[in-house]
């Protein structure tokens, strides 16, 4: 199965379109846990396999596993979600940018050595540096359009020309011609539901929008849904940290598993 009919199928059987994120930071582990690569392969292998029942998707965050030089951790994170988990796809959270032959590496890291199912890129040097992305037919891609960090409005809100914000324009693009194979997503703050509207209002309800924000962001969720859920599902809302850290202590996996449960019984209500 390609990575469109892998999520469509989860939100379906699942009934769920709960994002766990994979982020694991040295600061914030629990006491038990060593911030070493097998310390972090444990975490993350334990938190995916107490919150898998509730997601949709599951989102590592490379450079939170580069920085701690656990590449092979996410590696075989990545391999132990496929075997345990199948039909739960697996995110590779990148926002990698660059021409020509270095676009074509950093794909092949991202789908070729990690083994991702979808990835999220940065579109700031135009289309032809996704292009080498998009030529992976059975793989995902996640533009960046209307992000949910405080600053993303110095760019995304700028009016072009013809009227257009430059986050509508890149949903426009998305929508018109990078989408040619059917998967193309775009990434989508929840902290700015109007504007998440807006960017649903453009590509149309066949498009999945990866939206973050939601948890210790500040997002809210049922603006969220509102403005960007469609029939058959259309958002992978991500949470992080509220279910990575639910508790600093030993039982960590079962307190991720409740805040999972719970963010997924939200959305459902």
């Amino acid at each position: 199965m390609n990575f469109s009919t892998t999520l469509h199928a989860r939100w379906q059987q699942a009934q769920t379109l709960l994002c766990v994120g994979l982020d694991p930071d040295p600061a914030r582990l629990p006491a038990n846990v060593p911030a070493t690569p097998e310390g972090v392969l444990e975490f993350c292998t334990r938190i995916v396999d107490a919150t898998a029942e509730f997601a949709c998707a599951f989102k590592p965050q490379v450079a939170a596993f580069a920085a701690l030089r656990a590449e092979g951790a996410l590696e075989a994170l990545i391999a132990h979600i496929h075997r345990a988990h199948a039909g739960i796809a697996v995110v590779l959270d990148a926002k990698r940018g660059d021409i020509g032959n270095t676009a074509r590496w950093y794909a092949e890291e991202a789908f070729g050595r990690f083994g991702a199912d979808a990835v999220t890129v940065n579109p700031y040097m135009g289309g032809d540096t996704l292009a080498p992305w998009l030529e992976y037919r059975d793989k995902g891609v996640f533009v960046l359009c209307r992000t949910s960090n405080p600053g993303a409005g110095q760019l995304q809100d700028l009016a072009l020309a013809d009227g257009a914000r430059l986050y509508e324009h890149v949903a426009q693009l998305a929508a018109r011609e990078w989408n040619a194979h059917g998967n193309c997503g775009l990434v989508v703050g929840a902290t700015r539901p109007d504007e998440l509207a807006r960017v649903r209002e453009i590509v149309g309800a066949q498009m999945p929008l990866l939206v973050p924000g939601v948890g210790a962001q500040g997002g809210d969720l049922p603006a969220t849904l509102a403005a960007g859920r469609t029939q058959t599902g259309g958002l992978l809302i991500n949470a992080s940290r509220a279910i990575l850290y639910a508790s600093s202590g030993a039982d960590y996996a079962q307190a991720a598993h409740e805040a999972a449960r719970a963010l997924r019984d939200a959305m459902r209500a």
